[in-house]
């Protein structure tokens, strides 16, 4: 029998290459972006108890009632946007499962998605499935700002969905509302709709606040906004996300999630919506944990070859290692697998047209101990490649 493969041309994601290779030479992984410190003893203690209750049987399919009403207070107390938690939002299987079930609902055969590189690598695949083409526009560093001309000149009657990430992973930069304006402008007037990938919504630096889409009142009526509690309560490996989106526009994913995931294991519900009633502002420290931990990491790299980029948001953080070679991102971090001991993901798998830029991503959501090691071992890299320079 003959198989016709519907992504012939997708292979393993960076990250598993990355984290395959960090295990067959025993590298630390500070590329893929996962805590390496343990998990608020309430939270466990939260899901154990909702387990011992007999709460492990399906929950209802967009989520139970209390973990949505909590996610309603949340998105009202962290953004002033005022939601029906029974009517707008949908607990999903991760932000992925989210953003994948709008794309479902949303995409016809024949649209075009217009998705901005370095884009987060699940975008594209579900944009296929659904017969749809993404139409992929560069942001460039150092800046990777909007350039709203070649957004105008992107846009067809084909135009379906536009997706936007902030705080963007892996630019690690966090829109402002200026940007939102602007995109608001150049949308007004044509049927689109926005997908808002916004799962580092606590994680922006500097005095910053975030700008979600859902807040900006004439975007909202056409936005899909993604949240992950895997980013917010450090627990990724959980796989609890959350959709929000109008009601009419809630009805239609709903129609795909239900046939997608239908439910999220209860316990976890239960018990994050139970943390959530007890510390209900646990979100808000989460700025400042960040941003102590990224300052750290660009401490112990000054002097080393490896230049941080400036980081608005998320837990990541670009270096540029231009000082150091011209080797290219994918090799370069291969190399720093073999010789150096650590695992760091390559800027350019996240553009379909690969810039020719000398950047890695680095992940600080690691406690200090393992920034510390992980700066010695590239310090100690570097040394070493310039002696052997001047030998």
């Amino acid at each position: 029998m003959s198989m016709r493969s519907k992504l012939p041309d997708v292979g393993t994601t960076i990250f598993s290459v990355i984290s395959r290779r960090a295990i067959e030479f025993d590298a630390m992984n500070v590329g893929q972006g996962f805590p390496d410190f343990p998990i608020d003893p309430l939270l466990a203690q939260c899901v154990t108890e909702a387990m011992a209750q007999g709460q492990n049987q399906y929950a209802q399919g967009d989520g139970v009632p209390e973990l949505r009403e909590a996610i309603a207070a949340k998105l009202a107390d962290a953004h002033g946007i005022m939601v029906d938690p029974r009517a707008s939002i949908t607990v999903t299987c991760g932000a992925t499962e989210a953003l994948f079930s709008t794309i479902q609902a949303m995409v016809h055969p024949g649209d075009e998605v217009l998705v901005f590189d370095p884009a987060y690598d699940s975008y594209e695949p579900a944009v296929r499935l659904a017969g749809g083409r993404c139409i992929r526009i560069p942001l460039l560093p150092p800046s990777f700002a909007f350039d709203f001309d070649r957004v105008r000149a992107a846009l067809t009657e084909r135009t379906r969905l536009v997706i936007v990430n902030t705080p963007h992973n892996p630019a690690c930069v966090a829109h402002d509302r200026s940007v939102l304006d602007t995109l608001a402008e150049v949308l007004r007037g044509r049927d689109i709709w926005i997908l808002s990938d916004e799962v580092y919504e606590h994680t922006v630096f500097d005095g910053r606040a975030h700008t979600s889409v859902l807040a900006h009142p004439e975007l909202r009526e056409r936005t899909f906004a993604v949240f992950s509690f895997g980013k917010t309560l450090h627990v990724t490996g959980w796989r609890v996300g959350y959709c929000v989106a109008t009601p009419p526009l809630m009805a239609e994913f709903r129609k795909v999630h239900q046939f997608n995931t239908f439910s999220i294991a209860t316990p976890l519900q239960r018990g994050i919506a139970r943390y959530l009633k007890q510390r209900p502002a646990s979100w808000s420290e989460l700025a400042g944990f960040f941003q102590r931990k990224r300052d750290l990491l660009t401490t112990l790299l000054e002097g080393s070859g490896f230049r941080p980029l400036p980081t608005q948001g998320t837990y990541f953080q670009l270096l540029d290692y231009s000082e150091l070679t011209d080797q290219d991102d994918v090799g370069f971090s291969d190399r720093l697998i073999r010789e150096a001991g650590v695992a760091l993901i390559p800027l350019s798998p996240f553009y379909r047209e690969r810039p020719d830029t000398r950047l890695l991503r680095i992940c600080f959501a690691k406690r200090d101990e393992t920034l510390e090691a992980a700066a010695q071992r590239l310090r100690e890299f570097a040394l070493r490649s310039a002696a052997s320079a001047l030998a």
